[in-house]
């Protein structure tokens, strides 16, 4: 079996300033968990999956995205789930929300993927450090980023599986939204 979640994962040059954020916490905090995947906004938590399952995961996001179409994003800042998570905002968007209600439902419908719809309200956000970091170093670490600005923008065009290797999140496949693909 393998882990896999769904997300929209930022474009590279997005990506490549989250990795500075992320490094940063590394090096100050030794932070790892950050690392381990692209810069993304999490839709569908990681779930186990049989191998033999994969191709069919791949289509089901196809057709969830063929429905979508792009949307803008934008950040608002740094912000924190206190005592253990440091993350870049992102703005309220309908867009993403209903991407979320979306996904749940066609997800949660299918008992081949054991998914069941969240209970905690969607919060959409860009994770710098987690579960690694210590509760000790969090208020010190939060007072440095609750000052700094992370404003951004981009067009969300598709949706991403991701897979665990053992140690990463891979990206594997982006299923294009409809407008992205030309349609």
């Amino acid at each position: 079996m393998n882990m896999y979640f769904v997300a929209v994962v930022l474009p590279q040059h997005l990506d490549e300033k989250v990795l500075h954020w992320k490094k940063y916490m590394q090096e100050r905090y030794r932070c790892k968990v950050g690392l381990k995947s692209p810069a993304h906004i999490t839709i569908i938590p990681p779930f186990w999956l049989e191998e033999n399952r994969e191709e069919e995961l791949l289509n089901d996001v196809d057709t969830l995205a063929k429905d979508i179409k792009p949307f803008v994003v934008e950040t608002a800042d740094f912000s924190a789930f206190k005592p253990r998570t440091i993350f870049i905002g992102v703005k309220k968007n309908v867009y993403l929300e209903q991407l979320k209600r979306k996904a749940d439902d066609h997800f949660s419908d299918k008992e081949q993927y054991k998914i069941k719809k969240e209970n905690r309200p969607f919060h959409p956000h860009i994770t710098i450090a987690t579960r690694d970091l210590f509760k000790k170093d969090f208020y010190e670490c939060w007072t440095f980023f609750e000052t700094k600005e992370f404003k951004e923008s981009w067009e969300a065009t598709g949706l991403s599986v991701l897979r665990h290797n053992k140690r990463n999140w891979d990206t594997i496949y982006t299923a294009g939204f409809t407008e992205a693909l030309g349609k």
